[in-house]
C-alpha cells in the first residue's frame, strides 16, 4: 500500500507508518458505536447546584487562586475560520442569491459592531456607504478589497460594540480570563490558531494588552500554539486505498478538534478552562459565565482533595470498610459504575482497580438544558473494561437505526457547549500524559471531495469527547445564558451579543 517515497512523506510530517496503517484500518473497519446505558439528568449525573453551594465554592476557589495554591490557564481553540459564517453573504456575492438573512443584515447594517470600519474601508476608495450598492458593500465586507471578514478566524472579528472601542472575540476573552482564570494577578491564556493567522493574533494581542493590563490590574501571559501536522489523518478513496494527489504524495487532512490534545497536553496549570472562541457576550451580561466557571473550577478542586485523599489513604492500606466507603464515592459521585461481578472480587484486586480509576484527569462540564443546539450529550456508556461511566456523546458515535439506543439518545435532556474546567496533574503534581486517557474507536469518519474526486477523511476522537473518553468525569448543570455562539453573522443582532 505505501512505498518508500510516502514513508519519507509521513516521518517527515512527525508521524510514523503504524499510526497510519492504524488510520487505514479504521477506515476498513469502521468505528464502533458507543453503548449507551441511559441519559444523564438531573440527579442522575447531572449536578444542580444550589446558590449556597456556588458561593461556598466560587469563595474556595477565590481563596485558592488568590493565595497561589492553583496555577490556572485558559485554553481557547480558536484556529476555526468565519467561512460558514457568511454563507448567504458569500450566495449573494458570487451568485446574486437572496434570502431574508441577506435582507436583515443590509437593514441591521448599523448595528454590527464592525459596521464604523466598513464605513472606512468604502470611504478609503470614494464610496459611501449610504449610497453604494449592496454587492459592493458586501465585496468591502468580505474580500481583501476591504475588510476580508471572509478569510479570517472568528477570533479577529469585531462581535461587540463599546463606547471606547469594538472588541474582538480574542479581547472578550481576555476580560473573562482576568475575571476567572487570575491567579495572583497572573492570567494565562492559551490560544489555538491556524499558521496563516497567527501573525494576526500576535498583533493584536500586542496592540491591546497594554490597556487591559491596565484595566484589570493584571498581567497578561498570552501564547498560541498550531495544530500539529503529525495530527493530521490519512485520506483515502472509497475502495480504502490512499487517496493521492496530482504529484503522486498521499493526501492528509486536519483531524479536527481532537488533534488538539496534543496542544492541551504540553500546557502546565493546574486548572485549565476550556471555552470556543465564539461564545462571548458584552460585559453588561458576562456575570453568569463568570459565576459558574468558578463553581465549576470549585467543583473540581472539591472532589480532587477527595480522590487525593482516597489515593493517599489506599496507598497507606486498605480494610473492608474503605473499600466500601469507595464503592459508594465511585457510584455516587464520580458516577463510575464497576464491571459486572465487581462485588465477588478479592480485596487487593478492588483496591488495584480503585487507584487506577482515582489516578487520572478530572474534568467538570457545564450542561445546559437541550433547546434543539446541535453539540454533544451527557449519557452513561458503558466502557471496553466492563465499567459505565458519564460521557459526552455526539449523534454519529451512537447507532440510531438501533431502537433501543436510539430511544436513549431522544431522552437527553441536556447538552454541552464546549464549557469544560479540567485538572490535569496527579497527586504528585505531575502532569497526566493526555494521550493515555483517550479512547482511539472513538473517531468518525466523514464523505468529502478534492479537484472533483470523492474520498473519505477521518477525525480523531473529538477533545472533549473521546480523547477525554477515560477521564473522571463530572456533569454540572449551567444556565443557558452561559451558552451564546455566533454561528452567523445575524446571530451577532441578538439581545445577547447587542
Amino acid at each position: 500500500m505505501f512505498i518508500e517515497k510516502d514513508i519519507t512523506q509521513i516521518e517527515e510530517r512527525g508521524s510514523d507508518i503504524r499510526t497510519v496503517e492504524e488510520q487505514v484500518g479504521y477506515f476498513v473497519n469502521g468505528f464502533p458505536f458507543l453503548q449507551l446505558s441511559k441519559a444523564a439528568t438531573v440527579g442522575d449525573g447531572i449536578i444542580r447546584l444550589t446558590e449556597d453551594e456556588i458561593s461556598q465554592l466560587i469563595s474556595e476557589f477565590d481563596k485558592s487562586a488568590s493565595d497561589g495554591e492553583v496555577s490556572l490557564l485558559k485554553f481557547v481553540p480558536a484556529s476555526g475560520a468565519a467561512t460558514r459564517m457568511f454563507k448567504s453573504l458569500f450566495g449573494f456575492l458570487q451568485e446574486n442569491k437572496r434570502d431574508k438573512s441577506v435582507d436583515e443584515f443590509f437593514a441591521k447594517l448599523k448595528e454590527f459592531a464592525f459596521y464604523d470600519d466598513l464605513k472606512a474601508s468604502l470611504l478609503s476608495d470614494g464610496f459611501q456607504i449610504e449610497s453604494a450598492d449592496e454587492q459592493t458593500i458586501v465585496s468591502y465586507f468580505l474580500t481583501t478589497k476591504g475588510l476580508g471578514y471572509g478569510e479570517l478566524p472568528k477570533g479577529l472579528l469585531k462581535f461587540h460594540n463599546y463606547p471606547e472601542r469594538s472588541r474582538t472575540p480574542l479581547e472578550e476573552h481576555l476580560v473573562e480570563g482576568a475575571k476567572y482564570a487570575n491567579a495572583g494577578s497572573n492570567v494565562q491564556i492559551h490560544f489555538t490558531v491556524s499558521p496563516e493567522h497567527r501573525d494576526k493574533f500576535e498583533k493584536l494581542v500586542v496592540e491591546v494588552l497594554p490597556s487591559y493590563q491596565s484595566q484589570f490590574g493584571v498581567r497578561y501571559i498570552v501564547s498560541f500554539s498550531e495544530q500539529k501536522s503529525a495530527t493530521d489523518t490519512i485520506a483515502v478513496n472509497l475502495d480504502n486505498s490512499p487517496f493521492r494527489e496530482k504529484d503522486g504524495s498521499i493526501l492528509f487532512r486536519p483531524a479536527g478538534h481532537g488533534a488538539l490534545l496534543e496542544n492541551l497536553g504540553q500546557l502546565d496549570a493546574d486548572i485549565i478552562f476550556i471555552k470556543n472562541i465564539d461564545n462571548v457576550v458584552p460585559d453588561r451580561i458576562k456575570g453568569d459565565t463568570i459565576q459558574y466557571k468558578k463553581a465549576l473550577a470549585g467543583v473540581v478542586l472539591k472532589s480532587q482533595k477527595r480522590i487525593f485523599g482516597y489515593i493517599n489513604k489506599l496507598q497507606e492500606g486498605s480494610d473492608a470498610a474503605l473499600l466500601q466507603e469507595l464503592d459508594g464515592f465511585f457510584r455516587n459521585e464520580l458516577c463510575v459504575i464497576p464491571p459486572a461481578g465487581f462485588e465477588s472480587w478479592e480485596d487487593e484486586k478492588k483496591k488495584a482497580y480503585f487507584i487506577q480509576k482515582l489516578d487520572r484527569p478530572l474534568r467538570a462540564c457545564g450542561m445546559v438544558k437541550n433547546q434543539g443546539e446541535p453539540g454533544g450529550g451527557p449519557f452513561w456508556a458503558e466502557n471496553a473494561d466492563g465499567s459505565s461511566s458519564l460521557q459526552i456523546v455526539e449523534s454519529a458515535q451512537v447507532d440510531v437505526d438501533n431502537a433501543s439506543q436510539n430511544e436513549i439518545f431522544k431522552n437527553s435532556t441536556h447538552f454541552n457547549p464546549v464549557d469544560l474546567v479540567c485538572a490535569v496533574k496527579n497527586y504528585k503534581g505531575e502532569l497526566f500524559d493526555l494521550k493515555k486517557f483517550r479512547d482511539p474507536l472513538t473517531g468518525f469518519i466523514t464523505a468529502k471531495s478534492k479537484d472533483g474526486k470523492d474520498l473519505k477523511a477521518q477525525e480523531l476522537p473529538g477533545l472533549w469527547n473521546g480523547s477525554m473518553a477515560d477521564w473522571n468525569t463530572l456533569f454540572v448543570e449551567v444556565p443557558l445564558i452561559t451558552f451564546n455562539p455566533v454561528k452567523t453573522v445575524n446571530d451577532l443582532l441578538r439581545e445577547q451579543h447587542q
